[in-house]
């Protein structure tokens, strides 16, 4: 799996020009996925997000994490995280999942995050034409691969 997570002083995605998810202060998390994702991935990945401390303390300092702020996290599917641009101009997307796969994983990513954050986590639709929309704070852009614990 991979992500590519923005803290975010509000996000909204739209689906034929209707708002399918929106939130205030929080995470909005492009989420990728490869069929060679695992069930421990998932644990992992959505873990590591939940706890990461990007928020600023009362002294400006990043230490607080999404679950401290009581912040909101929107996640969007976004199969181009696995593009290979190696050969040619033209972006080769093999890596990319399965579309039944990568949805259920998809499904069960908002599940978990939204036990870990205690909070209805706003979501996409899959294989959809989406519109994004975001206020990027800081701005704190950060990626991640779950195969390299990175």
């Amino acid at each position: 799996m991979r992500a590519i997570v923005q803290r975010v002083s509000k996000a909204s995605v739209l689906v034929n020009s209707n708002v399918k998810g929106e939130i205030e202060k929080g995470l909005l998390i492009f989420l990728g996925i490869e069929d060679a994702d695992k069930e421990e991935d998932l644990i992992w990945l959505s873990g590591k997000i939940a706890r990461l401390r990007i928020f600023g303390d009362d002294n400006g300092a990043m230490n607080k994490s999404l679950i401290d702020i009581d912040g909101e996290a929107l996640i969007v599917s976004q199969f181009t995280l696995f593009a290979s641009t190696k050969k040619g101009n033209r972006p080769s997307f093999k890596k990319s999942g399965e579309p039944k796969f990568a949805n259920d994983m998809y499904l069960k990513f908002i599940n978990d995050l939204n036990l870990l954050i205690n909070k209805d986590v706003q979501s996409g639709e899959f294989g959809a034409n989406m519109q994004v929309e975001l206020l990027n704070d800081g701005p704190v852009t950060i990626s991640f691969d779950s195969k390299n614990r990175e």
